[in-house]
């Protein structure tokens, strides 16, 4: 009785350890990207009129928020990463900051024709604060520049048609 015990305590911890190690786990494609408290709080200290953005996007057409407020006169460090997969050509993403005033549905209509330009409208250079490059899945761009004046200010990506569900609202306070 005693030696079957033996063999059945053998025989599960042979189990467990062939369960519970060696499992080769799937690796995730997307870039993701973390920072720990320490980090953070280092960056901050480093220069608190430095406002580090990240922005994610993804190929269902959507930023991981429709809302970035900083304050005015502050720097910006703006990084937009792509986690998803497909080609520039067709997922490709942006982040473009218009000025106040400028109409976002116009902007974006015209943007839609200039794929030589990475959908960034000549004629509309005067409606834009900033603007990241053009990327496709796994890529990352990033911009820096001056927070404008308080009030609220629209972003978007401008690749066709992705205005409608890429877009959101800077608030400068």
């Amino acid at each position: 009785m005693k030696s079957i015990k033996i063999q059945l305590l053998t025989l599960l911890s042979v189990i467990l350890m062939f369960n519970c190690g060696g499992k080769e786990e799937k690796k995730n494609e997307g870039f993701t990207y973390e920072k720990s408290s320490a980090q953070e709080k280092s960056e901050t200290k480093a220069d608190d009129n430095v406002a580090n953005i990240v922005l994610t996007a993804n190929d269902m057409m959507q930023y991981n928020t429709k809302e970035i407020k900083v304050k005015a006169g502050q720097k910006i460090k703006l990084t937009l990463r792509h986690l998803g997969k497909l080609d520039v050509n067709v997922m490709g993403h942006n982040f473009v900051l218009l000025k106040q005033g400028a109409d976002l549905v116009e902007f974006a209509t015209k943007a839609a024709t200039q794929k030589d330009n990475k959908y960034i409208p000549k004629e509309a250079q005067d409606d834009i604060i900033a603007y990241t490059d053009l990327i496709g899945g796994g890529q990352v761009t990033a911009i820096e520049f001056e927070a404008p004046t308080p009030g609220t200010y629209e972003f978007l990506c401008s690749f066709p048609g992705h205005y409608a569900m890429m877009r959101g609202h800077f608030i400068v306070e």
